[in-house]
């Protein structure tokens, strides 16, 4: 009888998504603890569940909202007819440094909010051993458990705004990519910059991308996380320029980006190195994709979507999204 309740509990937890927000947490422990992190989900990462055929992450933008995210993802699920059988993850990259003023929980890990920050693998201010990167990479492990989820066949790892600039620059520096056993690609939508492998900005119209001529004015335009220069510190400072350029061009990649984000809102990155990459965000995705397509050989995909700015829930519900954050 108690192996009986014992199997009905298990069933109970992973036979419907969990949707409600309050409740639908759960804590990510680094190692042997005590650092943890918190992340919004469908299902628990710990309880076994085959019914599970794919992961859906969701990097918040630099609001660090991952409840919003974590809802607007459940709306995507829904519409897809994919919520029983995805795993729905959102993470909360919380801060108490610069200007970000989160609420931390005992314990609870405290990642960089300027400077090399969360949002491109840098340290966390209140542990030096992990980097923002290390925690995603710590969710990849998980889902690639197959006691736990043993009919998972792939893992979207996806994020809109500085979400995106997370995304992007995680796509080329992770390294459990090829480890997992689990196909896992990377949907970055509309960040306002992009870490370029060369010394090589797009010209006026996007089309070709002579060496930056303008450095002396600009002189930080090819430092990490513009380019891939002064890496030093943080998860990407443990890999050679040749690595990253390589691992970007080999991943699975697609730059879904809003029709209408054109304007200069939503933390639109003004500075020198940014606008060195094109004058919108639209404009920037579409020289970024073109880039490594034409420099390096990457069979990366582009996506416009119709009638979306800068918004993380039209661009994720949005039909033409559906089928890249839910593949089949």
């Amino acid at each position: 009888m108690k192996l009986l309740a014992l199997c009905l509990v298990a069933a109970a937890a992973w036979a419907a998504p969990c949707t409600t927000v309050a409740n639908c947490t759960e804590w990510l422990t680094f190692a042997a603890g005590p650092a943890r992190s918190m992340v919004y989900r469908t299902y628990p990462l710990d309880v076994p569940n085959p019914q599970i055929a794919r992961a859906l992450i969701v990097i918040h933008g630099a609001g660090r909202d991952a409840d919003n995210y974590f809802r607007t993802a459940l709306a995507a699920a829904f519409l897809a007819g994919a919520l029983d059988d995805t795993i729905v993850i959102a993470p909360r990259f919380a801060s108490t440094t610069g200007s970000c003023r989160d609420q931390l929980a005992p314990n609870e890990v405290s990642w960089s909010c300027g400077g090399d920050s969360w949002r491109s693998g840098g340290t966390a201010t209140n542990n030096e051993k992990l980097t923002s990167f290390d925690f995603t990479d710590e969710i990849l492990r998980k889902l690639a458990r197959k006691d736990i989820f043993p009919n998972l066949k792939a893992i979207v790892v996806s994020g809109h705004s500085a979400g995106g600039q997370f995304v992007d620059r995680y796509a080329m520096a992770n390294t459990v990519h090829d480890s997992l056993g689990v196909p896992v690609t990377y949907v970055v939508s509309n960040p306002s910059s992009y870490a370029y492998l060369d010394n090589t900005r797009p010209n006026p119209d996007g089309s070709d991308f002579p060496a930056f001529t303008d450095g002396r004015n600009c002189t930080t335009y090819n430092q990490w996380p513009y380019g891939l220069e002064h890496r030093t510190g943080g998860y990407t400072a443990r890999q050679t320029d040749e690595q990253l350029r390589k691992q970007l061009a080999a991943r699975p990649v697609t730059y879904l980006l809003g029709e209408i984000d054109i304007l200069p809102l939503g933390g639109f990155d003004a500075s020198c190195p940014a606008m060195a990459q094109g004058p919108t965000r639209l404009a920037r995705g579409q020289a970024f994709s073109r880039y490594v397509a034409q420099k390096f050989g990457a069979r990366h995909s582009l996506s416009v979507v119709p009638l979306c700015g800068h918004n993380a829930r039209c661009m994720f519900t949005a039909e033409p999204a559906l089928p890249i954050l839910f593949p089949k």
